[in-house]
């Protein structure tokens, strides 16, 4: 009897304490256009001058609907601790595109890149960020 109590009071704890979190948002690079065929098809490694088609999903609701993207590349060359912002631009997200954004970045130069995602509603927040290699 008291295992069987002892087992339940474990059960409660673990499923009152582990439940899952919310859905995040995330990012996904390809080397075509994305669409529902090749979604799952993601890629990490491009070549310098390729398009690098990108999918930024938000399942939250972004209150002002516009969000910032910046890519910055991991660089030691300037001193400038590892990181120098290599592109940054502001999209409006239209009515069909409340959860998502797409859209495709041309990069030239070789290295390691990370691409980040703020929302105009709290731009010091990051809602996601993922990272991705250029190399010849």
């Amino acid at each position: 009897m008291k295992k069987l109590v002892l087992c339940l009071a474990v059960f409660l704890v673990v499923f009152c304490t582990c439940g899952c979190n919310r859905d995040k948002a995330a990012i996904l690079f390809n080397h075509d256009k994305i669409t529902v065929d090749n979604v799952m098809n993601y890629s990490t490694a491009f070549r310098p001058n390729e398009r690098i088609y990108y999918l930024v999903i938000i399942p939250k609701k972004i209150k002002t609907r516009a969000i910032n993207i910046q890519v910055i590349k991991k660089d030691n060359k300037y001193m400038t601790l590892g990181y120098n912002l290599y592109w940054s631009y502001s999209a409006v997200l239209k009515d069909d595109q409340m959860y998502y954004y797409d859209d495709y970045v041309v990069i030239s130069q070789p290295g390691l890149y990370i691409m980040k995602v703020f929302s105009k509603d709290n731009p010091q927040k990051t809602l996601c960020m993922a990272q991705f290699l250029v190399q010849e």
